[in-house]
């Protein structure tokens, strides 16, 4: 029944045919069940492990990655090596594809625990009447129709339409549903609300909610997946996981270099397609598969092997730089996301605010006779910490709070009239409450004020250990005054009362709504001298009109305290004792932004990241909270920035896409809003993070490019984020987004490094093949520098240091390429180098080193025609290992250098020196270490086909590789000049392909 709020109780009930006094019976509980199923939410299929494991081998690249691995055991074993000789290579390329594929399967297994801890908020059992008689029976045996009981501290078992209240009021706690701070009171009557959201029903008790005061019995209306919890279900199953802006522009990146690749292999075999019939190779056959061999290397060559896991790499650095942040990361691609944040759409409930309800404003009567009227208090502090100051009309701070009459008895009245508990988690080092918010922020008040009589007592309270001091001087009242009786809060009364005893004096406190407790006042207390006079219609009027500034203007949530003296051993009270009082004063209390908020959305907005403040609180409420942060006072007036959910909802389609681009506020929302919020914003193109605690943003944090949960969530929340905020901060966040900047920044250094690199690779392979000399490189020594001497210094890369001004520039375009137009040039000519250079040493050694054959280049030019023909060197020389050293060699310390240019983009290495970034210095040593090993240790240097080189070839492997250095200082004096530069522009933005995506 899906319109039961707006229904009358008889209506709900001539509608599943039940008596509120016998409830169902058996046979009809059978065909209820039989009609709407069972009260679980139903298990939902998980991915196949097998599928998943599958899944992450569906890329471009790694596809021919293993077409090469499998072509080159294929050919090594047709070449007569031993299976595990052949099988060393394919390998190792193995290896690391299952190493990137297992980080893959983890990173979906987790996304689907959220929908298994979606199950703990469904009650276990349930108090049931059927057949006339009550019976706790589990609650996934419930149905609609069923006349349920339930009572404080009771999980709600299902969607149910309360009947009849039998307490004198019934709260509960829908933080999980709406995000609400404060507990929620049902009523009987239904509902008028047009477009009415989760908030409005308050004739409805929404399963996995609890019930924090009073009694009632309520008829089933909707079990299973029919229920508030069903339906954030069901929007989280139909969320699908969005991938990450890096993630795409690699995959593009991936494809675009997959088709040059395969050009290029082909290439280089046509073009050799007359050398197959040479001599040397026995056969057109056997010179096919010789040139297909080389085509192959040239695909190991080009594909950066371990791009893959040097990306993962430095996200787990960047996750560990996070968690200092107290940013939790859950999934690693989310890190580079933060990067290119448009919009944040923050909760308003504790990430914005405290969460923690406190006192701000305190009003009572001055004086009949001296100066103003009426004085008002402000009240500093923000958390549960019993620190704070109160603060006078003129700015001074009272140093004994206590001294002033009116604020004296209102410590009294809050630490006496309450049943609420502040504590100290010694393990937490934090103020915990129990009890009701409201109740929490009197206690608070009760210890700022202090107590009376003493004059060091702000220094003397401060020295108690943290543990004493959380309650000492609520303890000290309740001491000093005896409990004897209690009128507790009822919604008609709309306030509580306690009977005390002290000394033979008996005194009423009581506290309640402001309306209330001045209706039922004829007296009020003045805070200058302590006397009490007669609360005059004037008086009244001012301190409503106090009350109305409070609530109204201010957004307050108002209680006024109040005082009677009652006759000498009087033991009970009743209703009719609540009149004739004395009023105390009026309380304004509020959940207080973060002091850190305004700072980190004025950053937010320095680098074009727009906040949006998303609540299930009322308009008012929200728009009061952005005036008290001060970080939105630009917009004046929010009229056109802020809308309630079912008034962006009811825009036209025009008018709400306008709405979009200016909202601000998009307050009383309910799940479904926050999720419809994400995905409109992210139709324009937008990449959105979203934060949440409840159950009720878990559809939207999954759906958000970045979910952010706040440590203090639920579980649910938790697991379908991406990150979980440790601290609950806003500020936090913000702090997140520069590090997700500078993550960036340094991934697309090292991918860029790389790219460079693996140009070399493949420029070193085909002008090799295109002249016709021997191979330069064979593929496991190609394998060995893309894995070692590429991965640590790259790794090393992700070190670099953040920019100062990383958050005053605009978020990237999530179509931006990694590497664009001038970039990508920049490599070609650094690629082109490096190649040129590996084949440069190979020639060098044959034709010009002193220890060498010293053949002339066209002998060198025809080697596999050498045996047919006389020659006066031994064609053996063209399988000696030192030329093809000599070019690995300088491959390696060429890439070293290059690493050195990759401190920065445009940055001369005059201005970033080497040891800006220590670890990219130590991943340099290590890896020339690495490379010494495999030159010098025999089992290595037979593995990868090397031999030691002697000084003067170590020399002309530094005059080949140095000039690197030199060559691109010369590419980034022309970037730094943009006039220079814009002669070099391409008439695209870019070379790399792009998603065809509409520019903002």
């Amino acid at each position: 029944m899906e319109d039961a709020y707006a229904r009358s109780v008889s209506e709900v009930l001539e509608f599943f045919a039940v008596d509120p006094t016998k409830g169902l019976t058996d046979l009809e509980v059978t065909q209820h069940a039989h009609s709407y199923g069972k009260n679980v939410l139903p298990q939902e299929k998980c991915t196949p492990f097998w599928k998943l494991v599958l899944k992450q081998f569906n890329d471009l690249l790694v596809k021919i990655l293993i077409a090469a691995a499998f072509i080159s055991f294929i050919l090594a074993l047709a070449n007569g090596e031993t299976v595990l000789s052949a099988f060393i290579e394919p390998s190792v390329i193995l290896m690391i594809l299952a190493a990137n594929a297992a980080v893959g399967v983890i990173t979906e297994t987790n996304a689907e625990k959220a929908l298994e801890e979606l199950r703990a908020y469904q009650a276990d059992v349930a108090t049931v009447l059927r057949n006339g008689c009550f019976s706790i029976l589990p609650a996934a045996d419930l149905v609609p129709g069923d006349i349920v009981e339930v009572s404080v501290g009771c999980k709600i078992p299902a969607d149910m339409r309360m009947i009849e209240i039998l307490s004198d009021h019934l709260r509960v706690d829908q933080a999980i549903l709406t995000g609400e701070s404060c507990s929620v009171e049902k009523e009987l009557d239904a509902t008028t609300a047009t477009n009415a959201v989760y908030q409005d029903k308050t004739s409805i008790l929404f399963s996995g909610t609890t019930v924090v005061a009073g009694r009632a019995r309520a008829v089933v209306i909707g079990v299973g997946s029919n229920t508030a919890m069903g339906s954030i279900r069901d929007s989280m199953l139909m969320t699908e996981d969005e991938v990450t802006p890096l993630k795409k522009k690699l995959d593009e990146f991936g494809t675009f270099l997959a088709k040059i690749i395969a050009g290029i292999c082909v290439l280089v075999w046509v073009v050799n397609i007359g050398h197959f019939s040479d001599p040397a190779h026995g056969g057109f056959l056997r010179g096919a598969i010789h040139y297909f061999k080389i085509a192959v290397a040239l695909a190991v060559a080009a594909i950066p092997e371990g791009l893959p896991a040097v990306v993962t790499t430095c996200l787990a650095l960047g996750t560990k730089r996070m968690a200092r942040l107290n940013a939790i990361v859950r999934s690693l691609p989310s890190v580079e996301t933060l990067g290119c944040t448009t919009v944040i759409c923050s909760d308003k409930t504790g990430t914005l605010t405290t969460n923690m309800m406190s006192v701000s404003k305190i009003c009572v009567l001055h004086s009949l006779n001296n100066g103003p009227m009426n004085s008002e208090y402000v009240v500093s502090g923000t958390t549960y910490a019993p620190e704070g100051f109160i603060v006078d009309s003129l700015g001074a701070q009272l140093e004994i709070p206590a001294q002033y009459p009116c604020l004296l008895h209102i410590a009294m009245c809050s630490a006496l009239c309450n049943e609420s508990v502040i504590q100290y988690n010694p393990d937490k080092r934090i103020y915990e409450k129990i009890g009701e918010s409201t109740e929490v922020a009197l206690r608070l008040l009760a210890e700022k004020i202090g107590l009376p009589g003493f004059d060091t007592m702000p220094s003397a309270l401060n020295m108690l250990s943290k543990h004493e001091r959380a309650s000492y001087c609520n303890r000290y009242w309740e001491s000093q005054f005896k409990k004897v009786s209690l009128l507790e809060f009822s919604r008609d009364r709309k306030m509580m009362s306690v009977l005390c005893n002290r000394k033979q004096m008996e005194i009423m406190f009581s506290k309640g709504a402001p309306e209330s407790i001045l209706s039922r006042c004829t007296n009020i207390l003045c805070n200058d001298d302590g006397s009490t006079v007669p609360l005059s219609a004037h008086i009244r009027a001012q301190l409503e009109a106090k009350y109305n500034s409070f609530a109204g203007k201010e957004t307050l949530r108002c209680l006024a305290l109040a005082l009677k003296r009652m006759p000498m051993g009087q033991q009970s009270l009743s209703f009719d004792d609540e009149n004739d009082l004395t009023f105390i004063g009026l309380v304004g209390m509020l959940d207080p932004p973060r002091d850190e908020v305004r700072n980190a959305i004025l950053s937010c907005m320095n680098a074009g990241i727009r906040v949006i403040v998303v609540t299930g609180d009322n308009k008012t409420t929200a728009e009061s909270l952005c005036q008290k942060i001060g970080a939105f006072d630009h917009l004046g007036d929010f009229t056109g920035f802020s809308y309630t959910a079912s008034e962006f909802e009811e825009l036209p389609a025009l008018q709400k896409s306008v709405a979009l681009q200016r909202m601000t506020i998009l307050s009383r929302v309910e799940p479904s809003h926050k999720r419809m919020l994400v995905e409109a914003l992210q139709n324009q193109n937008e990449v959105v993070a979203m934060t949440g605690d409840g159950v009720n943003d878990a559809p939207a944090l999954k759906k958000a490019n970045i979910g952010i949960a706040m440590g203090s969530g639920t579980a649910v929340a938790k697991s379908a984020s991406d990150m979980v905020l440790a601290d609950d901060n806003f500020a936090t966040v913000v702090a997140a987004v520069a590090e997700g900047r500078v993550i960036y920044n340094n991934t697309k250094q090292f991918i860029r490094y790389m790219i460079s690199s693996n140009i070399g690779e493949v420029v070193c392979i085909f002008v090799a093949a295109m002249l016709g000399i021997p191979d330069t490189l064979v593929p496991v020594q190609l394998l060995w520098v893309n894995l070692v001497t590429d991965g640590l210094p790259a790794t090393a890369i992700g070190f670099n240091k953040q920019d100062s001004d990383v958050m005053k520039s605009k978020p990237r375009k999530v179509n931006e390429a990694v590497v664009s137009g001038w970039l990508f040039f920049r490599y070609l000519v650094i690629g082109a180098y490096v190649g040129l250079a590996t084949v440069a040493g190979f020639i060098w050694w044959f034709v010009y080193y002193d220890n060498g054959p010293k053949l002339p280049y066209t002998e060198l030019m025809h080697f596999d025609s050498c045996s047919t023909r006389e020659t006066n060197y031994a064609c053996s020389i063209f399988s000696d290992r030192h030329p093809s050293t000599v070019s690995m060699t300088v491959l390696v310390v060429v890439e070293m250098f290059n690493a050195l240019n990759n401190l920065s983009e445009n940055q001369s290495l005059l201005v970033i020196p080497p040891w800006s970034n220590l670890w990219l210095v130590a991943s340099i040593i290590f890896t020339m270490i690495l490379h010494i090993l495999i030159l010098y240790v025999q089992p290595l240097s037979a593995l990868f086909s090397v031999t030691p080189l002697s000084w003067a070839e170590w020399t002309v492997v530094l005059y080949l590789s140095f000039p690197v250095i030199l060559i691109d200082e010369i590419l980034k004096f022309f970037s730094r000049n943009s006039g220079i530069r814009f002669s070099f522009r391409f008439r695209r933005a870019d070379l790399l392909p792009k998603r065809e995506i509409r520019d903002k």
